[in-house]
């Protein structure tokens, strides 16, 4: 039997390859105009991080007290361990997840899985010298986070936070303020 080539199907697959690389391409980690922090330095960024405020997101909803805590996993990935607190039901919720570098491990950029393969976007837009306080978005800017190493922020950290934020088009007006009123 001989096969006949088929030009047709030719152009369609070359289309559907071409289409499939557009929309990888156009697929951002990081909002638009807004740069991770470089150079950076994970292990002094290891360790536990208070939230002070963050955009409302499913999974925190309704959690005060929340915390992130990094360490090195053997393989070199960053195990992630967010808890927080629901008042309402009176339980801590935490869930355990994986970080790897996006590009460089000498920029902020990260993607953090909490869901087998899905991943989603952790990137550090702004870090103090002293790896003290830091402010985090996520892909877009409907997720935006102010993280602290203590469970408060100097108020001119936090309003030169507010205005990096505000100026890369986020809500800052609708950052919930979180408390931090249990240890347990």
């Amino acid at each position: 039997m001989s096969r006949k080539s088929n030009p047709e199907a030719g152009v369609k697959i070359f289309f559907w390859i071409a289409a499939l690389c557009v929309f990888l391409s156009s697929c951002r980690t990081i909002p638009r105009g807004v740069q991770a922090v470089k150079p950076f330095d994970v292990d002094p960024y290891l360790g536990t991080w208070y939230e002070v405020a963050r955009l409302d997101f499913f999974f925190e909803r309704g959690l005060n007290n929340t915390t992130a805590t990094y360490t090195r996993n053997p393989d070199g990935s960053i195990k992630v361990v967010n808890r927080g607190y629901n008042p309402k039901k009176g339980l801590w919720k935490t869930a355990e997840g994986r970080a790897v570098f996006v590009g460089s491990h000498n920029e902020g950029r990260l993607k953090v899985s909490f869901f087998g393969p899905f991943y989603g976007a952790y990137n550090i837009i702004a870090l103090d010298d002293d790896y003290r306080h830091a402010l985090v978005a996520g892909k877009n800017t409907d997720y935006l986070w102010i993280l602290s190493r203590t469970s408060t922020i100097p108020e001119e950290v936090r309003n030169r936070y507010l205005e990096i934020a505000r100026q890369a088009g986020f809500a800052v007006n609708e950052l919930l303020w979180i408390e931090h009123d249990r240890t347990s």
